[in-house]
């Protein structure tokens, strides 16, 4: 059971985890082990509520495929079981990211003393400026 929030969780049975062998640099051990993981997440079967759904497969993100399924491959651990971890743990940041709920933007007006204080900057600027001239000798 993954938990996703005090009501949400993902049960077992809805994502497969498969362990492949690692890519790239690392000699006998990367050759032998199948340490990488391979995670397997199908949104439109899960059991996640209807608002989840909708909000990831709305989006647009290079880890859910065109189907609704979202793949990760874990491979920066030495270890099955540290990759298991970190693909269960960027399931979860992908989910939660992708549903949080942003807050409405509250319209505000600055204040007068801000505004004053804009203002003297901007003369203190303008006199700086006027004083780069040419000196005119009269």
């Amino acid at each position: 059971m993954i938990p996703l929030s005090r009501q949400v969780a993902i049960p077992d049975d809805e994502y497969t985890l498969t362990a492949i062998r690692a890519q790239g640099a690392g000699g006998q051990n990367v050759n032998k082990v199948s340490s990488a993981i391979h995670l397997r997440f199908d949104i439109r079967q899960s059991s996640l509520p209807d608002f989840y759904k909708q909000r990831l497969l709305a989006a647009q993100h290079h880890l859910i495929t065109a189907e609704g399924v979202v793949i990760i491959k874990a491979q920066e651990y030495r270890t099955q079981a540290q990759n298991r971890e970190a693909a269960i743990a960027r399931l979860v940041a992908l989910i939660q990211e992708l549903t949080a709920v942003q807050k409405r933007r509250r319209a505000t007006r600055p204040t007068r003393a801000s505004k004053e204080r804009r203002l003297a900057t901007k003369a203190q600027k303008s006199s700086t400026k006027s004083l780069r001239g040419k000196v005119r000798l009269t």
